[in-house]
């Protein structure tokens, strides 16, 4: 792989094919669509979260941390092989939902991701592994692996429990939780600090081990806030809370070591790269804001029973947070280049679609009606995000590689 750009086109063409599946699923109260509405939802997911960011960040992983002539054929395997696994569940979640082949193809690309940790472990470059960027990636890649763990026990819950049992929404919410904010938001993390330390600017050691403590306990902790749906006793309340609490600490550790180098920072990017950056710190302040709130049992209660906020907040992170921060190293390393009008049109489609989601979350919850034309409202703003794509994927910057 001389070129990491084949391999983002890609993964970027499947954000472009979730994108759409996305505008299908918002135009289902308007139009008579011939498909079944939750089959479309699980391959929009699969397609988003392991299509997009998955292949993005494994991507941009091998490209900064272990790429030589040595590795690149053995790589090329696992690329192709969770290419099989992707294919196979874009052919397949559509037509059965969770059934016999779409469930082989989940499962091998668990087994492609367990591949592709050992393989960062065993020819991560030396020079690396001393890093506080290294740390985190590898941590990252610990969370991918804890979160496959929901999908293992969906089988045994479904074949026990069935999928109205309360364990089966667990094994669901532990599955997104230590995927959103374990492996994704580690993974950016890590590679954030690898920027960082390539300009010279490194935490101290005793800084370091702060924050990388209080953002793990804050990860693991902060699942106990997914359970609260189903009302458990105050010490898991507690344990949620804590958990929002470690990791909004372990933040403001990183922002007071990146303050004295606030200037330094702006001229280590270019301007739209400084922007893209801004947005994301404020993106993430807003998603652990939310995220604090949930530990108070009303607003547990309130994103339980209409669940626009849960979507919303979801959206948030991996609209948001995660995809920003993707164009922004992709943008960084030359990878991908993002324009100006590529990117106002995602955020455009982003912010628009944001703010109706909770939108008819506030209505619930408030009592007043949606508007008559808020799904075709909806699916409109939907619709920026895949023009957005578009540009970028065949943007006169984007064609070569």
């Amino acid at each position: 792989m001389k070129s990491p750009k084949p391999h983002i086109k890609v993964a970027l063409a499947y954000f472009l094919i979730a994108a759409l599946l996305g505008v299908l699923l918002r135009s289902f109260p308007s139009i008579d669509i011939p498909f079944n509405y939750r089959y479309i939802v699980h391959t929009h997911s699969h397609i988003a979260l392991l299509g997009w960011v998955y292949l993005a960040l494994t991507t941009l992983i091998y490209k900064l941390f272990v790429q030589s002539s040595m590795t690149d054929w053995k790589y090329r395997r696992i690329f192709w092989a969770t290419q099989l696994s992707l294919i196979g569940m874009l052919l397949t979640f559509p037509f059965t939902g969770y059934a016999l082949f779409s469930i082989v193809f989940s499962t091998l690309f668990l087994f492609v991701s367990y591949w592709f940790f050992w393989f960062f472990k065993t020819h991560a470059k030396r020079e690396f592994r001393k890093t506080n960027a290294y740390a985190c990636i590898v941590a990252a890649l610990w969370y991918l692996v804890i979160s496959s763990l929901g999908p293992w026990a969906l089988g045994g819950i479904m074949g026990t429990l069935g999928a109205e049992s309360v364990w089966y929404r667990l094994a669901i919410y532990f599955y997104l939780h230590f995927l959103y904010n374990g492996w994704m938001i580690m993974a950016l993390v890590g590679l954030f600090f690898y920027v960082l330390e390539l300009r010279h600017i490194r935490m101290s050691l005793t800084n370091f081990r702060k924050f990388f403590w209080g953002i793990n306990f804050g990860i693991v902790l902060s699942f106990f806030l997914s359970t609260l749906f189903a009302e458990p006793s105050v010490l898991l309340y507690l344990m949620g809370g804590a958990g929002a609490i470690f990791q909004l600490f372990a933040f403001i550790l990183l922002a007071r070591f990146l303050f004295p180098y606030r200037d330094r920072l702006r001229t280590m990017c270019s301007k739209w790269q400084w922007i893209f950056l801004g947005i994301v710190a404020v993106l993430l302040v807003i998603k652990m804001g939310l995220q604090l709130l949930t530990a108070f049992p009303y607003f547990s209660d309130l994103a339980a029973t209409f669940l626009n906020f849960t979507v919303g907040y979801l959206h948030l992170t991996f609209l948001g947070v995660v995809t920003i921060a993707l164009f922004f190293l992709l943008d960084y390393f030359g990878m991908m280049h993002i324009s100006k009008i590529a990117f106002a049109l995602y955020f455009m489609g982003f912010v628009v679609t944001e703010a109706l989601i909770f939108y008819k979350g506030i209505a619930g919850w408030r009592g007043f009606p949606v508007f008559e034309a808020y799904y075709n409202a909806l699916a409109v703003g939907s619709l920026l995000i895949p023009l957005s794509l578009i540009v970028v994927l065949f943007g006169p910057n984007n064609r070569d590689g």
